[in-house]
């Protein structure tokens, strides 16, 4: 009887599917995370940037000091100045998986994509992609659907100069109401201008560029006075700037061929390791790494030779080596070049190694303070864990030696009921679950040692294992998931500030998120039997799902975490799970921050939240 039932399989399974198609219906593969544009890694940037590294690219190779880019009803332009890509290459560059330039090619020595898979990506996600290179007063263009080739031809270029122009559309069939955050990309092109010291980049109108490089990045971003001025250090393939401020842990921006490396990788940890040793020598004192950094502000990019980066969005770097055919690793390189460089700087600026100096012994001062209350908040935890099993802990956990971890994650949730259901129905594997017990201490204005001697925060830091050293994290999402209600919020506000002034490392290096949990369920009866369900996260997706569904539907308003019962737990913490990951802009000071939300200016906060709730919120418990 069973093989009776047994589907059939047979030749008629197979298909062969053409290489954009392969793209649309795996985008995941190739560009990550789709989204709407509310997030800076969400697809449509991940696209942006792809054209503008091409062009990035051939600045970098010595030719185009500028790159015109706009953005005008989603179409978006991007014109360099370079060489042109080869006339006979236009079609095969856009539609050939594995085709360009950069496969061992001295034509492309140091640059970001060498997959040949990013234009593709693009070119197959667009509803329209648009391609011409200029070469010496003649022209080439190709024009594609969704990948499908539409169009192509010479064109008369007499009155133009050399280079490359790409125009395409995003397909919001897969980019579901995309709109592009100005602000991200403004970020991203400053970034950029930074690390490409004299070139200029003109977007809609408005120029990026930098004559000083990181120097300038550090110095633009500072949001305190630093306590002396920005060391700043460059050689072949290496540039470094830092300083040290007042704000817990590190702040350290790190890139790669003009690739910002969020998640860091072997050349983060080498700076971190060279830093510290390059400072222990020069003084003499055997000073523990994490008081030489504490405090300091940063920036380290490299130029390699054919990276390699954990992903296809390029935020780690698993590079060993400096180039294919050489022995020395980035390790060395960049230890050795801070060996040598700050070592001699030094030397030469004794005034500012005096404040550095001063500077770590007030950081060891502290961290011995506050060491004992840390052992005896440990001790605390330990015994609290075993009886209240706070932690319900996932069997795989994260460590940035192995990137491939990253969908490890840890919900921090209040209330058993919420805990016990994402409990339920989480994946053991990958997500574990930490309950608190109710609202915890508001750390705000308080003192390190009144913090660091809280039970609940002990078990926190227990948890991720940070108690020590952020390097041991060991979940790469640690997510705040409480209720939309008023004791909810005020949960997540609480967390936020304890993260702010305590890690805000984990902030800055993209680890927090906050779960966006449905405020509807729509659901209908269907005819074979059973029910077929659609999980809400605003009035207009409710209307949405009303309209697909008809009259029949029964629409369901959640309260709280409380009220989901596992099995729809699953509908949203598994693979259409949605996290707003909590970031700080260059403009943003957590003094500032804090102040605002946590300080005693009641009237501004109340009108702050008066002009920003959420309408369809306020209908909701109006009604």
């Amino acid at each position: 009887m069973e093989k009776a039932l047994a589907a059939e399989y047979t030749e008629k399974d197979f298909e062969t599917l053409s290489w954009n198609e392969h793209i649309r219906r795996r985008p995941g593969m190739y560009i990550g995370k789709l989204g709407d544009g509310s997030n800076p890694d969400d697809g449509i940037y991940v696209l942006f940037k792809e054209i503008v590294d091409n062009a990035i690219d051939e600045f970098g190779m010595g030719f185009g000091k500028k790159i015109e880019i706009s953005i005008e009803d989603n179409v978006v332009t991007v014109r360099d100045y370079g060489r042109g890509i080869p006339f006979g290459k236009v079609i095969e560059s856009a539609s050939v998986m594995n085709t360009g330039a950069k496969y061992g090619s001295a034509a492309f020595k140091k640059s970001v994509g060498l997959n040949g898979v990013g234009t593709k990506a693009v070119n197959a996600t667009s509803t329209s992609y648009y391609v011409q290179s200029f070469r010496d007063g003649k022209s080439f263009f190709a024009k594609f659907s969704k990948g499908n080739l539409v169009d192509s031809g010479d064109i008369d270029a007499a009155d133009q100069k050399n280079g490359t122009l790409v125009r395409y559309v995003a397909d919001p069939s897969l980019y579901e109401n995309y709109s592009y955050n100005l602000d991200f990309l403004h970020t991203m092109l400053r970034n950029y201008s930074y690390l490409n010291r004299g070139l200029v980049l003109d977007f809609n109108g408005e120029e990026f560029v930098s004559k000083n490089g990181l120097l300038d990045l550090i110095n633009d971003n500072l949001t305190e006075e630093p306590l002396y001025p920005v060391i700043h250090l460059m050689g072949d393939d290496i540039e470094i700037a830092f300083t040290h401020g007042t704000d817990n842990g590190e702040n350290i921006s790190s890139f790669v061929n003009g690739q910002n490396t969020i998640h860091g990788g072997t050349h983060l940890a080498a700076f971190r390791e060279g830093v510290a040793k390059t400072v222990k020598d020069f003084f003499k004192k055997d000073f523990d790494p994490k008081d030489v950094r504490q405090s300091i502000v940063a920036a380290v990019s490299i130029k390699v030779e054919e990276p390699s980066f954990s992903n296809q969005t390029k935020t780690f770097l698993n590079s060993k080596l400096m180039a294919p055919e050489s022995e020395l690793t980035i390790r060395n390189f960049i230890v050795d070049f801070l060996g040598s460089q700050l070592d001699n700087y030094m030397h030469k600026n004794q005034s500012v190694s005096d404040v550095m100096y001063k500077k770590i012994l007030e950081s060891e001062k502290e961290r011995k303070a506050i060491s004992g209350l840390q052992k005896l908040a440990r001790e605390r935890a330990k015994k609290a864990s075993l009886h209240n099993r706070k932690l319900r802990d996932c069997r795989i956990h994260y460590t940035d030696k192995d990137p491939m971890n990253e969908e490890t994650m840890l919900f921090i949730t209040e209330g058993d009921s919420a805990s016990g259901s994402i409990t339920k129905s989480r994946n053991a594997n990958y997500q574990a679950v930490f309950s608190l017990r109710g609202k915890p201490l508001n750390t705000f204005d308080l003192a390190k040692d009144k913090v660091y001697a809280n039970e609940e925060f002990a078990l926190l830091q227990a948890a991720l294992n940070i108690e020590d050293d952020i390097d041991n994290l060991r979940y790469n999402k640690i997510v705040i998931a409480t209720d939309a209600d008023v004791d909810g919020m005020h949960i997540r506000l609480l967390l936020l500030t304890y993260f702010l002034q305590f890690s805000p490392e984990i902030i800055r290096q993209g680890h927090l998120y906050i779960l966006q949990t449905p405020l509807f369920r729509v659901r209908r009866k269907l005819v074979k039997g059973g029910m077929e369900s659609r999980y809400c996260y605003s009035s207009e997706e409710r209307e949405k799902a009303l309209k697909k569904f008809g009259k029949a539907a029964e629409i369901t308003r959640f309260k709280g975490l409380g009220e989901i019962s596992p099995d729809e737990f699953k509908g949203f913490i598994g693979d259409e799970i949605r996290l707003d990951r909590v970031r700080l802009s260059g403009d943003d000071t957590v003094g500032d921050l804090l102040e605002f939300y946590m300080g005693k200016n009641t009237l501004m906060r109340q009108n702050f939240i008066r002009e920003n709730l959420r309408s369809d919120l306020v209908v909701e418990e109006e009604n």
